[in-house]
């Protein structure tokens, strides 16, 4: 005698499996989906240019926030004062400081070298991402912080 495949416990337990792989679903793409949010002082107009430079580059929405003191979002982030600059932003675990290009954000979420707590560009070098000044810029240097130290990341002449 033939066994019959389609019961009422057999349909329950595939509408869970479907209905748990949905939620799951969801949930991934909501993770995915959620910005990368940007501190900045509501009186610092380059920060949305670094912003811009950021979402074209890695494709990724920045949410700007100015609702917090400034000192106190670097502070709690665990930047160096010697590193601070004009925005804060957190990514994927790691802190970004100032302007920081996006190729190097991009290698740091891809190799996530150890004891790295994050990047900084400190002050508001011209020519860095966001502070474009008609062909002039400095030198400046993207450096790694975390528990061991500071240390130069990437040089741009």
């Amino acid at each position: 005698m033939p066994r019959n495949l389609d019961t009422p416990s057999r349909r329950l337990r595939a509408g869970f499996t479907a209905l748990s792989l949905s939620i799951l679903a969801a949930c991934t793409s909501a993770v995915q989906a959620a910005p990368y949010v940007m501190f900045r002082d509501p009186q610092c107009g380059c920060c949305e240019e670094w912003a811009k430079h950021v979402r074209a580059e890695l494709g990724y929405e920045v949410a700007v926030r100015e609702d917090r003191p400034m000192a106190e979002v670097k502070a709690e982030a665990g930047v160096p004062g010697t590193l601070r600059s004009c925005h804060t932003m957190e990514i994927e675990g790691y802190v970004i400081e100032g302007h920081v290009p996006a190729r190097e954000i991009e290698r740091l979420i891809k190799e996530r070298p150890e004891g790295v707590r994050g990047l900084a560009v400190a002050g508001m070098p011209l020519g860095s991402p966001g502070m474009e000044a008609g062909g002039r810029s400095q030198p400046f240097e993207v450096v790694a912080f975390g528990p061991g130290g500071a240390k130069v990341y990437a040089a741009y002449p």
